[in-house]
């Protein structure tokens, strides 16, 4: 089985499907949510990513079937006054996790990073995902503090939909 990484263009239909259906196997699963993305959603995500210059999508195929998808927003560190890029979304189907696939998207992520002039990658992890949590330890990730006295930074939400 071969295993292909590339940056999505979101114009080519088959990376868009690609897009939509892993992130929906994505929300579908107990660390994504467990529920599938509203239809909505489904209709006019690569257009709405597609329209923010600052979004790029990584995808793995293996044998030509999607397989793994990552995506990212560029953000701004004003403490190092240089693009940052949040990793928003890391996902690879169920049948394929441990075979390195997400740490091979992770590194094109990171090259592009670089090619940006990125300070920092940054990403959240939900403390009960033992597995993600040592995949991104394995590719550098760590808690993030400023300085030990105050401990590591949290990352909170506040909703602004009425769901």
């Amino acid at each position: 089985m071969e295993t292909t990484i590339v940056r999505a263009d979101y114009a080519d239909p088959r990376h868009a499907s690609a897009i939509v259906t892993l992130l929906d196997a994505y929300a579908r699963d107990p660390m994504g949510g467990g529920r599938p993305l509203e239809q909505q959603v489904r209709d006019n995500l690569v257009a709405a990513l597609a329209k923010r210059p600052q979004a790029f999508s990584v995808l793995a195929f293996t044998d030509e079937r999607p397989v793994g998808l990552v995506n990212c927003f560029e953000g701004f560190s004003t403490f190092a006054c240089r693009p940052l890029i949040n990793i928003h979304d890391v996902f690879v189907i169920d049948a394929f996790r441990g075979r390195g696939i997400s740490g091979k998207m992770l590194a094109l992520v990171e090259q592009i990073a670089r090619e940006k002039g990125c300070c920092k990658l940054t990403l959240e992890v939900l403390e009960q995902n033992a597995a993600a949590r040592a995949a991104y330890r394995r590719f550098g990730f760590d808690s993030y503090r400023l300085d030990p006295a105050s401990g590591v930074a949290l990352f909170w939400q506040k909703s602004l939909t009425d769901e």
